[in-house]
């Protein structure tokens, strides 16, 4: 009885050849998968630490390219400075500087209009208001008299708000 139980085991444990290619094939496809996933993962954790470790660059062209929008323009204002503030979440996403010979700061954004970045810079005084925007490209000129105001006043009620926070708040 019992040789009878393992010849029945031996046959329910034999595989098939068209069993074995299957398992293969599977496994060679998660196996597929995985490598993909891992290239991608590389390439997101790549891109990420690059633009981590050049951002004071990203900010030092930034600041040559707006000083050199302003003396086109003819504007006296220039850019001294970037000022490495930590931003909440909720922040918009620009860069801060300090204007030079004066205790105003500037902050750099963009505003997606037309289905174009619309790049602009407005001007804070010490009291963290707003008092001038200024387009930094020939298209921003073109574009900014067509900006809807009220999508101007909440730019610049978060920026004024953003100031606050950064300034007054100690988050420098």
């Amino acid at each position: 009885m019992s040789n009878i139980k393992k010849k029945l085991r031996r046959e329910l444990n034999k595989k098939t050849p068209d069993q074995n290619i299957t398992v293969s094939q599977e496994s060679n496809a998660l196996k597929d998968k995985a490598v993909f996933l891992g290239w991608i993962t590389g390439l997101l954790l790549f891109i990420s630490l690059l633009w981590i470790l050049t951002t004071p660059l990203q900010t030092r062209y930034l600041l040559r390219t707006v000083n050199n929008v302003l003396i086109n323009n003819n504007d006296s204002r220039r850019l001294v400075s970037h000022i490495n503030a930590k931003p909440a979440k909720a922040d918009l996403l620009g860069y801060w500087f300090l204007m030079l010979n004066s205790s105003d700061r500037m902050f750099v954004f963009t505003v997606f209009q037309d289905g174009i970045l619309v790049p602009l810079g407005a001007v804070l005084n010490d009291e963290g208001k707003v008092y001038d925007v200024i387009p930094l490209s020939a298209h921003a000129v073109r574009i900014f008299n067509k900006l809807p105001e009220s999508v101007l006043r909440i730019y610049i009620q978060r920026i004024e708000n953003s100031s606050k926070d950064i300034f007054r708040g100690g988050r420098q």
